[in-house]
Formats: C-alpha cells, sequence, structure tokens
C-alpha cells in the first residue's frame, strides 16, 4: 500500500484543489521495488523518497520536487493483477467507504489512517474494477501538473459503461456524458462541468484475463521518443501508438506487467 497525496490537476486543466471525487493520486503495488523504481526514474525522470511504511516498503515518486505517485512492495507470496490504482479525493473517507458497500462495491482495505498525511481505502467497483479513496488530513494544495511524466487522465475498461457510471456517479458525484454512438460505448465522468475521467465499455472485447481495470495515461512529450526508451528498459508495447480524443496514445506495460498509457498532446 502506497499513502495517497495531492497529485496534479488533471486533463490539462492545471493545477487545482481535489474537490471531492476528482482523481487525485495514483500507486502502484509490485513485487520488485528497487527495479521498478529504476524504470519509472529512467521513463519519466522521476526521483524517490521514503513513503509510508507501515504496511510494507514504499516510495513517493517526484517530479521537479513534487509529488505524483507512489509504489509499494506487495507482501512476498501474494500474487496479485499488478495496475496502477487511482484515487479519487473524499471528504470522510468512511462515509465513501459506506456509500460503496451500499451501492454494490466492495471494500478490501480500510479506510485506515496513511500515518499523518490523511486516511484512505481501497475498494472496487461492482465490475471489479479496483479504485482508491482519498482523504487528506491537510488543506487542499496545488502541485505540478500537465507535464510530462505527471498523470493526464484515468479510464476504466469495463464490459458495458451504463451501469458502473452509476455507481460512480452515485459514490462520488459524478455526471455522465456519454457519446453518442452506435459502435461506441463510452462516458466521460465529469464533476462542475469538468471532465475528471472516462469508462469505456468493449463488451466481447474485454480481456478475460484482466476483467475490469482502470488505466491510467502519463504524459510525454515525444511519444516515439518514449516508446523506443520504454522497450529498451524492458518494457512492451501492447497497443502501439494512434490518435486519440487526448492526443497521440500507446498503452504499454512496465516489466512486471502494470498495464498504463503513454500520451503526447497535440500541439
Amino acid at each position: 500500500m502506497t499513502d495517497a497525496r495531492e497529485s496534479a490537476g488533471l486533463n490539462g486543466g492545471g493545477p487545482a484543489r481535489h474537490a471531492p471525487g476528482t482523481p487525485c493520486w495514483v500507486s502502484l503495488m509490485v513485487h520488485g521495488l528497487a527495479v521498478t523504481e529504476e524504470f519509472y526514474g529512467a521513463l519519466f525522470g522521476w526521483e524517490f523518497r521514503p513513503g509510508a511504511q507501515q504496511l510494507g516498503p514504499s516510495v513517493r515518486a517526484l517530479l521537479d520536487g513534487q509529488e505524483v505517485a507512489g509504489i509499494g512492495q506487495l507482501p512476498p507470496g501474494r500474487h496479485l493483477p499488478i495496475g496502477w490504482t487511482p484515487y479519487f479525493a473524499s471528504e470522510d473517507a468512511d462515509l465513501t467507504a459506506e456509500s460503496v458497500r451500499g451501492c454494490g462495491g466492495t471494500i478490501g482495505v480500510g479506510p485506515l489512517d496513511a500515518a499523518d498525511a490523511g486516511r484512505l481505502a481501497i475498494g472496487s467497483d461492482p465490475s471489479g474494477a479496483v479504485f482508491g479513496i482519498w482523504q487528506s488530513a491537510a488543506h487542499l494544495r496545488t502541485a505540478v501538473s500537465d507535464a510530462a511524466g505527471t498523470p493526464a487522465w484515468n479510464e476504466l475498461l469495463t464490459y458495458e459503461s451504463a451501469s458502473v457510471a452509476k455507481f460512480y456517479r452515485t459514490v462520488f458525484g459524478h455526471e455522465e456524458e456519454p457519446v453518442v454512438s452506435a459502435d461506441l460505448d463510452y462516458v466521460t465522468l465529469r464533476l462542475d462541468g469538468r471532465p475528471v475521467a472516462g469508462i469505456h465499455g468493449l463488451g466481447g472485447c474485454l480481456p478475460r484475463d484482466r476483467g475490469a481495470h482502470w488505466v491510467t495515461y502519463f504524459l510525454v512529450s515525444d511519444l516515439g521518443d518514449a516508446l523506443d526508451h520504454l522497450t529498451h528498459l524492458g518494457g512492451q508495447v501492447l497497443r502501439p501508438a494512434h490518435d486519440s480524443a487526448h492526443g497521440r496514445v500507446a498503452t504499454v506495460t512496465d516489466p512486471e506487467g502494470a498495464q498504463f498509457a503513454l500520451v503526447e498532446r497535440a500541439r
């Protein structure tokens, strides 16, 4: 477990205070902490410092001295799926956790205190996708954003969007903006009119060995160079570079198999 901190403003909107329901942090649990630090440090220019240790070794990734993500080490023998987890801001993690349970989700960890930084919980929505809840102990603050190496977007890949979008609307107060298309099942989640996350229904194309899951997009300045660097560092390209609503995007994995996306915004 890594403790959550106030992270970059998402979606190119610049630094922002994180209203309840806003994605505010991402974390990753891995088997090899040192090797993972080396990979992401080389790929994104991250530096690291120790994080909360009450649930095992962890570090916080920093860019230009600002925290952008957390990485923790799984206990030996725990063969859990490796993946990036987005955290949604909450004014009361305990109440939000109760809402998750009441809406058909589950809470697997917490709510619990993360040292003096705040309070967190980790759960899953009715489709099985894992996400976090983060209640900051301090006043919300700004941090580095819209720069290469920072989270830019979080997108849920699931079987269908309607029922799970209702879950996030009820728990976090998200507004839904569905794409009207016969061949695309996509809903943008908004807060106060601002896009904060997406839900993509894949139907039968959802990988059975993975199930529903969140994918975090990280900004890069040059996607081609980033992909070359990633493969040289031991990562893999799952879906080559292609144009999207967010810019030029590729889906990749790190050496342990954690899936994420790289995005180069249109200039």
